[in-house]
């Protein structure tokens, strides 16, 4: 019986090894081709050279992919999480060592700062947990495996942009898993897009307060977020509602009526002072992920601003946390 035990721990580790050196054989030839398709996209042979030699396959960055918390937490056990008091009082801090900043940036790009802080808040802990990968070798990994090889495959090629046009320090880049980077945790295409060099030091600088404010402010200046208009609404469901006006996904929200529509399936014991013609649907976030849910509880009224933030990370749970916390700074503050 101790011969056979041996026997197969060999034979796994020999599979496991045979199936290892497989996979970064594959990784390998799979640069190579890369490095010609980014090279014919126009970016340097030495910055292609140079960045994508360095390039390795990321085991575990597949295993953090099919394994986000936005999939397996339920809505409550989720925002608790991340809009604690703790959380409160150290963008607290952060708002009183940068007040001046914060505020101009506020009025110039008519963003709150409490939404700022939120952010910074949920996706960094105020900086203090910007990711230690390093981006090229995520991406590339991402890049590399099928799930979502497109997606990665242009933010790869974004990337290795920047960093031919010196907008970016090739040597800072360890971010998130997923390839996002600073403060605000911006993906490379975002960065692109959006990114400001609001210190005018000829570089951008994320993990920076100056450059990743103004960058976040201007990002969602620009996807339409406005200035005081609400978010979300918890709500509770009558029975009646038809089912199929519940979002239980972030990929497209459905069924945006006028809050005159959505009445009549609210119970009145909610007091919502809103105007009837406003546009506004509604998300049920645990019904794809909580056994035996009604499908009915918890449920939120949306409006356009929660859209916006849907933008910023396409999870239900992460825009409703994110303006949770922004309530909570707006009587801090």
């Amino acid at each position: 019986m101790k011969k056979i035990s041996i026997i197969i721990l060999i034979l796994y580790f020999t599979v496991f090894n045979f199936s290892k050196i497989n996979s970064e054989e594959e990784f390998n030839s799979w640069v190579k081709q890369f490095k010609i398709k980014a090279i014919k996209d126009g970016i340097s042979k030495n910055t292609v050279n140079a960045v994508m030699d360095k390039a390795v396959f990321l085991e575990k960055v597949i295993e953090y992919d099919r394994y986000q918390p936005e999939f397996y937490e339920d809505t409550k056990t989720y925002v608790m999480k991340r809009t604690s008091k703790d959380k409160v009082k150290k963008g607290k801090k952060i708002y009183k060592k940068n007040k001046k900043l914060i505020n101009f940036i506020d009025k110039e790009f008519k963003v709150e700062k409490e939404l700022l802080l939120s952010l910074m808040g949920i996706e960094t802990n105020y900086g203090n947990y910007l990711g230690k990968m390093d981006i090229i070798s995520s991406l590339s990994t991402l890049s590399y495996d099928k799930r979502r090889s497109e997606f990665f495959t242009n933010e790869l090629i974004t990337i290795l942009k920047l960093i031919d046009q010196n907008k970016i320090d090739k040597d800072i880049l360890f971010g998130s898993w997923a390839g996002a980077f600073g403060n605000f945790q911006f993906m490379p295409s975002t960065i692109s897009k959006y990114a400001l060099d609001y210190d005018n030091n000829s570089i951008i600088e994320l993990k920076k307060t100056e450059d990743s404010f103004a960058s976040a402010a201007n990002y969602l200046n620009n996807i339409g977020w406005k200035k005081n208009d609400p978010c979300f609404y918890k709500i509770e469901l009558k029975e009646n509602i038809p089912k199929k006006y519940l979002n239980t996904s972030a990929k497209k929200i459905k069924h945006k009526k006028k809050f005159k529509f959505y009445k009549k399936f609210i119970n009145e014991n909610i007091k919502l002072n809103l105007d009837d013609n406003i546009k506004v649907a509604i998300i049920t976030p645990d019904s794809d992920i909580v056994k035996k849910n009604n499908k009915l509880k918890p449920a939120y009224l949306i409006f356009a601003n929660y859209e916006r933030v849907l933008s910023w990370n396409r999870s239900l749970r992460f825009a409703i946390a994110v303006c949770t916390l922004k309530n909570k700074f707006e009587n801090e503050l």
